[in-house]
């Protein structure tokens, strides 16, 4: 009797520790697989999270690459209208310069001798008022006596250099001022400054 109660208990025991060590390795197969879960779930989450941040620089390089490119063009455009402002000014500044009342008596003269030898109507300039101060006490009546015409000058504020030319009495007009002269210089000198600045329009 008492050898069957005792193999009934370690019977009882055995199937206990069996049991125990079933669950127990359950438990731990459970775990093994959602510790695998977690790291792969980590691992994924990693992965679009560098994959974002990836995605992220690759449009901030963009931007950036597309910024300095705007920037580059904004630069030479302010260059290039710098530089024309400045070829402007230099090719006005060459023309006052060339353009003493002197020399535009020897250029009045000859436009007015060969450019309206049969009209009638009188002639009139615009100049500057100093320049028309000084060509008039000077040079008019030499001009007159030149050209055989009634010639009548008047000053204008806007002119800094030059003249404007009217051989019917003011209808029509032939700008030489300097702002006119250095617009049709700059003609021919701009193609070449766009060449040299390589951009459009110069």
């Amino acid at each position: 009797m008492a050898e069957d109660i005792q193999g009934l208990i370690e019977k009882i025991n055995r199937e206990g520790i069996a049991a125990a060590e079933e669950k127990a390795r359950r438990i731990e197969e459970e775990a093994r697989l959602e510790a695998h879960r977690i790291i792969e779930k980590a691992q994924a989450e990693a992965e679009a999270l560098v994959n974002e941040a990836r995605n992220k620089i690759s449009v901030m390089e963009e931007r950036e690459k597309a910024l300095l490119a705007q920037a580059g063009r904004d630069l030479l455009l302010v260059l290039r209208k710098e530089i024309n402002a400045m070829l402007e000014r230099l090719i006005i500044q060459d023309v006052r310069h060339a353009l003493t009342p002197e020399a535009m008596f020897k250029i009045l003269s000859s436009l007015i001798q060969h450019v309206c030898a049969r009209d009638r109507d009188e002639i009139v300039i615009l100049l500057n008022k100093e320049d028309a101060r000084r060509i008039e006490e000077s040079f008019l009546v030499k001009l007159k006596e030149e050209t055989k015409k009634q010639i009548a000058l008047r000053p204008a504020e806007d002119i800094r250099a030059g003249f404007i030319i009217s051989y019917d009495a003011g209808r029509s007009q032939f700008d030489f001022s300097d702002k006119a002269l250095a617009e049709y210089i700059g003609t021919f000198l701009k193609p070449k400054l766009k060449e040299i600045l390589g951009t459009p329009d110069a």
